[in-house]
């Protein structure tokens, strides 16, 4: 078994490095620098306007006129349930160790394009959702690219693909690394069993996901804030606390972004060409941005416009990767533990163990405990949200609602099997479905792009006449 396992590892590692190699990368980063320059930087110069979209009081409320199954304010949490989870805290630790402190820049700047990614994707999932057989709202990459695209063979076929890449990808970075993540946490922490975790999380998800999204978007839009309150505090005590080393951290941060000498150990390459490689993966693994995942709980969102729920679920990836992402890489890099050994496996601390480490150093055992609550109160979320990505797409792949409960029981399942799996096979499987995922996604923005580009001025004309 063992041998198998390593055999598999090593197929997995080989995969990853061709789908997150160079062309990848170009086609994510080129993307997002394309749509931000054709849009004329507005989802930039219009960040301001999104977040107040979601403080005030109207996003959370229904209005009159307005179709949809959940509030606007409802479909961002439900996204960001789906987005903030083990990649914040976890992904941050591991792309921080295998490309270099540097990596959190990219991670940043990856983030700023992801905002007209997030934006492009989320938009169209509403301009061209359907209401399904049972009067709930359908949307996402897969219908913008069947219903818009010029050539209705190719949209099929892109839509397909899209969807059938993430049912792949639900199970991947939605279920087996939270559940991994999890599991790893609690018998790190409390000494609870990969074995016994994974049992509970089967039968919660199974006992949650049934209410479908109404219920899914009810525990997000409680817990989600609560949780990232919780978090952050905690991490800005760490940075405090650590305050006199954050200068030095920071400093490493920047200069490992951008260096060309090979300087982390045991690293393949120039520094600067890994932390660009684990800092966009990692950061798309969070975020989400190019994947095309959180515009299909955009559109289940009652929203008066396209464009404005477009402004609203972009702002995801800035609470998500600006805010979130940036205090557990700061909290890492003044903490001290970046690089140091882990006795217990003669290899340096990564994933949850180096941020715990780094929690420590200001709060003591209560650090690795608020590390553990928060990965597994956001991995859980991340669970629940992305069981309605999937199910959604299982539900264009089967073009009916009516068999959705099959979904439903395998996704809860699954999460037993990431709960007791090691963590390299499954972050590897889940960065290569997540670059299948985005690549039709991608190609369907670009399509697109001048018809985002369109209606983004339309709606600037209405912006400007307030």
């Amino acid at each position: 078994m063992g041998h198998f396992v390593n055999e598999l590892e090593g197929i997995l590692n080989v995969v990853d490095g061709i789908v997150w190699g160079p062309m990848m990368i170009a086609l994510l980063m080129g993307t997002g620098i394309f749509l931000t320059l054709r849009t004329r930087f507005l989802p930039w110069k219009n960040l301001g306007y999104a977040l107040k979209c979601i403080l005030n009081k109207e996003a959370r409320e229904e209005q009159e006129g307005e179709e949809g199954d959940i509030s606007s304010f409802s479909a961002l949490t439900t996204a960001l349930a789906a987005t903030i989870g083990t990649g914040n805290i976890v992904g941050v630790a591991t792309a921080m160790v295998a490309g270099g402190p540097g990596a959190l820049v990219w991670m940043w700047i990856s983030a700023c394009f992801g905002l007209s990614l997030k934006f492009g994707e989320c938009m169209l999932a509403i301009k061209y959702r359907v209401v399904n057989e049972k009067g709930e709202m359908s949307g996402g990459p897969m219908y913008a690219m069947k219903h818009a695209f010029k050539s209705k063979r190719l949209g099929e076929l892109f839509g397909g693909l899209f969807a059938f890449f993430t049912v792949i990808a639900s199970f991947g970075i939605g279920n087996f690394t939270q559940a991994n993540s999890i599991s790893e946490s609690l018998d790190a922490t409390f000494d609870i069993s990969p074995e016994k975790t994974g049992l509970v999380i089967t039968f919660l998800a199974l006992v949650i996901i049934v209410g479908g999204i109404k219920v899914i978007s009810k525990i997000s839009s409680i817990l989600v804030p609560g949780m990232a309150i919780f978090y952050m505090i905690a991490g800005l005590c760490v940075i405090i606390g650590n305050i006199t080393q954050l200068p030095e951290g920071m400093a490493a941060i920047f200069e490992m972004a951008f260096s060309r000498e090979a300087l982390s150990g045991g690293t393949a390459g120039t520094v600067a060409r890994e932390a660009i490689r684990y800092g966009v993966a990692r950061g798309v693994f969070s975020n989400e941005a190019g994947l095309g995942s959180a515009a299909i709980s955009a559109a289940a969102a009652r929203t008066s416009h396209p464009v404005k729920q477009g402004y609203v679920s972009m702002t995801g990836t800035f609470w998500d990767t600006i805010v979130i992402c940036t205090i557990t890489g700061l909290a890492i890099a003044a903490s001290g533990e970046l690089g140091k050994i882990n006795p217990a496996t003669g290899e340096p601390f990564t994933g949850a163990a180096l941020t715990m480490k780094a929690f420590e150093t200001v709060l003591g055992p209560l650090g690795s405990w608020a590390v553990c609550i928060g990965i597994s109160f956001f991995a859980f979320l991340t669970i629940l949200g992305w069981e309605y990505h999937g199910e959604k797409a299982f539900e264009y792949l089967v073009k009916s609602p009516k068999f959705n409960i099959i979904y439903r029981i395998m996704f809860s399942v699954a999460s037993y099997i990431g709960a007791t799996t090691t963590l390299r096979i499954v972050w590897s499987f889940s960065d290569i479905a997540n670059a299948l995922m985005a690549i039709p996604n991608l190609i369907c923005l670009l399509l697109l792009s001048g018809e985002i580009a369109r209606d983004i001025e339309e709606y600037q004309k209405i912006l400007n006449g307030k």
